[in-house]
């Protein structure tokens, strides 16, 4: 599998989420197949750079293929990729292929559903923390990479926000059993 160069990610939120779906992600060897996403960009009233930047969403506006890693209630770590300036991609689920003895020690689960299925449990499975934003993903602790075979994605309304529910930007890979929630009416992205 070939590592994702960073001008993959100088376009579309939308169309960077879609194709992130069937890559394999790993933070320090752990990590697995992204089968979860979420595009926001800066149009969206859903998105953290919809208002411009802050010190809070500054990585939003830096330079592609970066981490932009935020607490989500103050509880969570959440990790978006940087695409467009002012827009990035939520990884909101992984199915756990590497490292599932840390996941499981670090999620406090042996459910292999539950290790990554959330965009916290992510960031907790992989040891994500606001030290990882504005990091590269071309670099460690960061491996990401390529599909090695085609997939089927799906595509649905975006959970867990109150405005811009309807954009259709949540994708999913087909068929799978790791995702946070199943997308009750998704379509063929």
């Amino acid at each position: 599998m070939t590592q994702l160069p960073l001008p993959w990610f100088a376009r579309s939120a939308a169309s960077v989420a879609s194709d992130l779906i069937g890559c394999r992600l790993l933070v320090d060897g752990v990590g697995g197949l992204v089968v979860e996403t979420e595009a926001y960009d800066r149009s969206d009233p859903a998105s953290h750079s919809f208002a411009g930047p802050t010190s809070r969403n500054a990585s939003m506006f830096g330079p592609p293929g970066h981490a932009y890693v935020y607490r989500s209630y103050g509880l969570h770590w959440c990790m978006n990729i940087v695409c467009e300036p002012g827009s990035a991609v939520l990884v909101r689920a992984l199915e756990p292929m590497a490292g599932l003895d840390r996941m499981r020690a670090r999620r406090l689960t042996t459910d292999p559903h539950r290790l990554c299925a959330g965009p916290g449990r992510v960031c907790q499975a992989l040891a994500i923390s606001g030290e990882h934003d504005g990091r590269p993903l071309d670099r460690a602790p960061f491996v990401l990479l390529a599909r090695d075979q085609p997939v089927t994605v799906m595509s649905g309304s975006r959970i867990g926000i109150t405005r811009g529910v309807q954009t259709p930007w949540r994708f999913l890979l087909a068929g799978s059993r790791f995702v946070s929630r199943p997308l009750p009416r998704g379509r063929p992205s």
